[in-house]
Protein backbone atom coordinates (compact mmCIF):
# COMPACT_ATOMS: atom_id res chain seq x y z
CA UNK A 1 0.00 0.00 0.00
CA UNK A 2 1.87 3.25 -1.39
CA UNK A 3 0.24 6.78 -1.94
CA UNK A 4 0.34 7.62 -5.39
CA UNK A 5 1.41 10.55 -7.58
CA UNK A 6 -1.66 11.42 -8.47
CA UNK A 7 -3.60 14.84 -7.04
CA UNK A 8 -6.28 12.42 -5.40
CA UNK A 9 -6.52 12.62 -1.28
CA UNK A 10 -6.19 9.48 0.24
CA UNK A 11 -5.41 7.89 -2.59
CA UNK A 12 -4.30 4.11 -2.46
CA UNK A 13 -2.40 1.85 -4.66
CA UNK A 14 -3.98 -1.94 -4.94
CA UNK A 15 -6.28 -4.74 -5.63
CA UNK A 16 -9.75 -3.77 -4.45
CA UNK A 17 -13.07 -6.09 -4.32
CA UNK A 18 -16.37 -4.72 -5.52
CA UNK A 19 -18.48 -4.85 -1.72
CA UNK A 20 -22.19 -6.47 -3.33
CA UNK A 21 -23.41 -5.74 -0.13
CA UNK A 22 -22.49 -1.12 -0.25
CA UNK A 23 -22.98 -1.01 -3.70
CA UNK A 24 -25.63 -0.63 -6.21
CA UNK A 25 -25.86 -1.68 -10.03
CA UNK A 26 -28.98 0.18 -11.82
CA UNK A 27 -30.65 1.22 -14.54
CA UNK A 28 -33.53 3.68 -16.17
CA UNK A 29 -35.51 3.18 -19.59
CA UNK A 30 -38.11 5.35 -20.50
CA UNK A 31 -41.88 4.02 -20.49
CA UNK A 32 -44.71 4.85 -22.66
CA UNK A 33 -43.23 7.94 -23.83
CA UNK A 34 -44.24 9.70 -20.41
CA UNK A 35 -42.03 8.30 -17.76
CA UNK A 36 -38.90 6.11 -16.88
CA UNK A 37 -39.04 2.60 -15.08
CA UNK A 38 -36.04 1.82 -13.11
CA UNK A 39 -34.36 -1.74 -12.35
CA UNK A 40 -31.14 -2.81 -10.84
CA UNK A 41 -28.66 -6.28 -11.05
CA UNK A 42 -28.91 -7.69 -7.75
CA UNK A 43 -25.86 -9.99 -8.06
CA UNK A 44 -22.48 -8.43 -9.33
CA UNK A 45 -18.94 -8.47 -8.84
CA UNK A 46 -15.53 -7.12 -9.28
CA UNK A 47 -11.98 -5.99 -9.55
CA UNK A 48 -10.35 -2.22 -9.15
CA UNK A 49 -6.84 -2.62 -9.56
CA UNK A 50 -5.73 1.65 -8.61
CA UNK A 51 -1.59 2.00 -9.97
CA UNK A 52 0.71 4.75 -9.34
CA UNK A 53 -1.08 6.68 -11.97
CA UNK A 54 -4.92 6.75 -11.25
CA UNK A 55 -5.04 6.75 -15.36
CA UNK A 56 -3.46 3.37 -15.45
CA UNK A 57 -5.69 1.75 -13.15
CA UNK A 58 -7.73 -1.06 -14.16
CA UNK A 59 -11.51 -2.51 -13.64
CA UNK A 60 -13.43 -5.86 -14.36
CA UNK A 61 -16.73 -6.57 -13.41
CA UNK A 62 -19.54 -9.37 -14.34
CA UNK A 63 -23.11 -8.65 -13.77
CA UNK A 64 -25.72 -11.24 -13.50
CA UNK A 65 -28.18 -10.75 -15.65
CA UNK A 66 -30.26 -13.08 -14.28
CA UNK A 67 -30.70 -11.03 -11.29
CA UNK A 68 -32.47 -8.39 -12.85
CA UNK A 69 -34.94 -6.82 -10.19
CA UNK A 70 -37.40 -4.04 -11.85
CA UNK A 71 -39.75 -4.89 -8.85
CA UNK A 72 -42.09 -6.55 -10.43
CA UNK A 73 -42.03 -10.37 -11.31
CA UNK A 74 -43.89 -9.95 -14.06
CA UNK A 75 -41.63 -7.40 -16.56
CA UNK A 76 -38.59 -8.65 -14.75
CA UNK A 77 -39.82 -12.25 -16.76
CA UNK A 78 -40.05 -10.56 -19.93
CA UNK A 79 -36.63 -8.63 -19.84
CA UNK A 80 -35.30 -11.95 -19.01
CA UNK A 81 -36.93 -13.44 -22.22
CA UNK A 82 -35.55 -13.60 -25.62
CA UNK A 83 -37.51 -10.50 -26.09
CA UNK A 84 -34.55 -8.23 -24.48
CA UNK A 85 -31.82 -10.30 -22.72
CA UNK A 86 -32.16 -14.08 -23.16
CA UNK A 87 -30.48 -14.73 -19.53
CA UNK A 88 -31.27 -18.42 -19.58
CA UNK A 89 -28.33 -18.14 -22.39
CA UNK A 90 -26.79 -15.14 -21.60
CA UNK A 91 -26.74 -15.16 -17.87
CA UNK A 92 -23.23 -13.11 -17.96
CA UNK A 93 -22.67 -9.46 -18.66
CA UNK A 94 -19.25 -8.12 -18.27
CA UNK A 95 -17.18 -5.51 -18.02
CA UNK A 96 -13.38 -4.97 -18.81
CA UNK A 97 -11.78 -1.22 -18.68
CA UNK A 98 -9.23 -0.31 -21.57
CA UNK A 99 -8.20 2.94 -20.42
CA UNK A 100 -9.57 6.10 -18.17
CA UNK A 101 -8.68 9.84 -19.15
CA UNK A 102 -9.07 13.00 -16.94
CA UNK A 103 -12.30 14.46 -17.87
CA UNK A 104 -12.42 18.13 -15.94
CA UNK A 105 -12.35 17.03 -12.30
CA UNK A 106 -13.71 13.83 -12.90
CA UNK A 107 -12.15 11.28 -15.15
CA UNK A 108 -13.55 9.13 -18.05
CA UNK A 109 -13.78 5.29 -17.83
CA UNK A 110 -13.56 3.53 -20.82
CA UNK A 111 -13.96 -0.30 -21.80
CA UNK A 112 -15.54 -2.87 -23.69
CA UNK A 113 -18.72 -3.80 -22.41
CA UNK A 114 -20.18 -7.11 -23.49
CA UNK A 115 -24.39 -7.70 -22.94
CA UNK A 116 -26.24 -10.92 -24.74
CA UNK A 117 -22.95 -11.90 -26.44
CA UNK A 118 -21.97 -8.74 -27.98
CA UNK A 119 -18.54 -6.38 -26.65
CA UNK A 120 -19.01 -2.49 -27.78
CA UNK A 121 -16.76 0.23 -26.36
CA UNK A 122 -18.59 2.39 -24.00
CA UNK A 123 -17.10 5.46 -21.35
CA UNK A 124 -18.66 5.75 -18.32
CA UNK A 125 -18.12 8.91 -16.77
CA UNK A 126 -16.34 8.21 -13.18
CA UNK A 127 -16.64 10.52 -10.38
CA UNK A 128 -13.96 9.51 -7.00
CA UNK A 129 -16.29 9.72 -3.90
CA UNK A 130 -12.82 9.03 -1.94
CA UNK A 131 -10.37 6.49 -0.15
CA UNK A 132 -10.18 6.27 3.36
CA UNK A 133 -10.08 3.37 6.78
CA UNK A 134 -13.19 1.25 7.39
CA UNK A 135 -14.46 0.55 11.29
CA UNK A 136 -13.17 -3.02 10.11
CA UNK A 137 -9.54 -2.15 9.98
CA UNK A 138 -9.78 -1.94 6.46
CA UNK A 139 -9.37 0.72 3.67
CA UNK A 140 -12.50 1.41 1.57
CA UNK A 141 -12.97 3.49 -1.91
CA UNK A 142 -16.00 4.97 -3.52
CA UNK A 143 -16.78 5.38 -7.21
CA UNK A 144 -19.73 6.46 -8.99
CA UNK A 145 -19.91 5.76 -12.40
CA UNK A 146 -22.84 6.83 -15.38
CA UNK A 147 -23.43 6.55 -18.82
CA UNK A 148 -26.35 5.95 -21.17
CA UNK A 149 -25.71 2.70 -23.86
CA UNK A 150 -28.41 2.08 -26.84
CA UNK A 151 -29.96 -1.44 -25.95
CA UNK A 152 -30.19 -1.69 -29.51
CA UNK A 153 -26.16 -2.12 -30.07
CA UNK A 154 -26.09 -5.29 -27.96
CA UNK A 155 -28.93 -7.10 -29.61
CA UNK A 156 -32.04 -5.79 -27.98
CA UNK A 157 -34.22 -4.61 -30.39
CA UNK A 158 -37.02 -5.52 -29.80
CA UNK A 159 -39.55 -2.89 -31.17
CA UNK A 160 -42.80 -2.29 -29.51
CA UNK A 161 -44.60 0.63 -31.23
CA UNK A 162 -47.69 2.27 -30.05
CA UNK A 163 -51.00 3.52 -31.50
CA UNK A 164 -50.47 7.16 -31.99
CA UNK A 165 -46.60 7.11 -32.63
CA UNK A 166 -43.58 6.43 -29.84
CA UNK A 167 -43.02 3.20 -28.26
CA UNK A 168 -42.89 1.04 -24.99
CA UNK A 169 -39.74 0.53 -24.28
CA UNK A 170 -37.02 3.12 -25.12
CA UNK A 171 -33.88 2.18 -27.12
CA UNK A 172 -31.49 4.48 -24.29
CA UNK A 173 -30.60 2.60 -21.30
CA UNK A 174 -29.09 4.87 -18.45
CA UNK A 175 -26.85 3.24 -16.26
CA UNK A 176 -25.90 4.27 -12.76
CA UNK A 177 -23.01 2.40 -10.53
CA UNK A 178 -22.49 3.33 -6.99
CA UNK A 179 -19.51 1.13 -6.08
CA UNK A 180 -17.75 1.10 -2.60
CA UNK A 181 -14.83 -1.40 -2.52
CA UNK A 182 -12.58 -3.14 -0.20
CA UNK A 183 -8.58 -3.24 -0.44
CA UNK A 184 -7.50 -6.44 -0.19
CA UNK A 185 -4.72 -6.96 2.51
CA UNK A 186 -3.38 -10.49 1.33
Amino acid sequence: MTAATTQIPGYVVGTWDIDQVHSDVSFSVRHMMVSKVKGRIAQFGGTIETAERFEDSKVTATLDATSIDTNNEQRDGHIKSADFFETEKYPEWTFVSTGIEADGSDYKLNGDLTIKGVTKPVSLYLEIGGFGPDAYGGTRAGFTATTTINRNDFGVDISMPMDGGGVVVGEKVQLTLEIEAVLRTA
